[in-house]
């Protein structure tokens, strides 16, 4: 029931993220230098706001080269370079590494740099997977920016939206950090459920059934389908 329930949320939540791809996307068109200093400029609530309706395009776009193809290794090797694309634009505003090592808990004190590195690979392509394939499932739903609150000084935030669909209504919630002068998405909360402690508990759930193994729970390790 848990892993069903998560998909759910995590194909709705691939819709809210996508918008940060977008924001990073637009940037990567312009110089190199004036991209960073817009990107720096941005405030988290505009980096969501700003490119929500853009998204929506997007999505629409990367549905209908997929219906138009005729055989499934043609409609694979183009679901394949969506990803790839999802991949290289949400890697500059998910602090994806950070993310990993928090949900390895304790084990990341004790793992090595290679897999700590290998981990982080594994779960960020499990999600971006997991996302490519919600951002292309939308259908009808309205994303609403809930309203800002003063930032001020603070170097972490909550971002509140929600998923108005035609039987339910669903809150989410994005932590963000500012690292380096940009906002990082680092952690996020749909319908009450906290994502990176979820995932944070499935690591310790298959460390424990591999005996602490890190190089096995590394190879096994799927985040759509909440293995261990």
């Amino acid at each position: 029931m848990l892993a069903k329930f998560l998909q759910t949320k995590l194909t709705v939540m691939a819709l809210c993220w996508a918008g940060l791809m977008f924001a990073a996307q637009a940037q990567a068109n312009c110089m190199a230098s004036e991209a960073a200093a817009e990107e720096a400029a941005l405030s988290p609530y505009q980096l969501i706001g700003v490119v929500t309706d853009e998204v929506l395009a997007e999505i629409d776009r990367h549905r209908a080269e997929l219906d138009d193809a005729a055989e499934e290794s043609v409609k694979q090797q183009q679901f394949d370079c969506f990803v790839g694309q999802v991949d290289r634009i949400l890697g500059k505003v998910v602090d994806f590494d950070w993310i990993a090592l928090k949900v390895m808990g304790g084990y990341g004190k004790v793992a090595s740099s290679e897999q700590k590195a290998q981990f982080a690979e594994a779960f960020r392509s499990g999600l971006v997977e997991t996302y490519g394939r919600g951002l292309l499932s939308y259908s009808s739903e309205k994303i609403v920016l809930l309203p800002a609150e003063d930032i001020g000084d603070k170097r972490k935030i909550t971002v509140r939206q929600q998923i108005v669909g035609e039987e339910a209504t669903y809150p989410l919630e994005y932590t963000m950090g500012l690292k380096n002068g940009q906002w990082k998405v680092i952690n996020v909360i749909i319908n009450g459920i906290n994502l990176g402690k979820t995932f944070r508990g499935q690591f310790t759930q298959s460390s424990q059934k591999n005996d602490g193994d890190i190089d096995k729970v590394i190879a096994g390790w799927d985040s759509g389908t909440n293995n261990g």
